[in-house]
């Protein structure tokens, strides 16, 4: 299943990105996405300084990338659990943020749960990050306490439902 946005521009319609299937070549890419991202910039940075995104992460999980048609440019990325269902990782590159990439990558994330027969999908939110969710439907389910040294601060729990 791949999904698409277009915009206008002149006029014209064209495709700002679609999403494919991430493959093993798009390691380096979906880490340096990672590692590089403002979202986890001052107190945060520890927490993604040495996080990898391997070939056996994408064999193991759903990951799909949303690309610039024509180039390939990496635009941002997610990957979905399916047991049980949480979505473990949601990136949108720094520079593409507003484009309203990460809202199409939330719906082909739905698309894919149903396909899978789920109705919920857990989200264990970046504290900047909650507001997103929240504004594409996730509800708010409690709060992770802090688990040092890997997570040093408390992470909304949300469930983004399905159907």
């Amino acid at each position: 299943m791949t999904s698409s946005i277009t915009r206008p521009v002149d006029g014209v319609r064209s495709e700002t990105a679609r999403i494919r299937r991430a493959t093993a070549r798009d390691t380096k890419r979906l880490t340096r996405l990672v590692r590089k991202s403002r979202a986890y910039e001052g107190p945060y940075a520890a927490m993604v300084a040495g996080y990898r995104v391997g070939p056996d992460y994408i064999e193991t999980h759903q990951v799909f990338a949303a690309v610039e048609p024509g180039t390939d440019r990496l635009l941002g990325f997610y990957s979905l659990i399916l047991a049980p269902p949480e979505l473990d990782l949601m990136f949108v590159a720094d520079d593409a943020q507003g484009l309203g990439i990460g809202r199409l990558l939330i719906g082909h994330l739905r698309d894919e749960a149903q396909s899978a027969g789920l109705t919920g999908v857990r989200i264990v939110s970046h504290p900047p990050a909650e507001g997103f969710y929240r504004s594409v439907g996730a509800r708010r389910t409690g709060i992770l306490a802090a688990n040092p040294p890997a997570v040093m601060w408390d992470r909304p729990e949300l469930v983004l439902p399905v159907a």
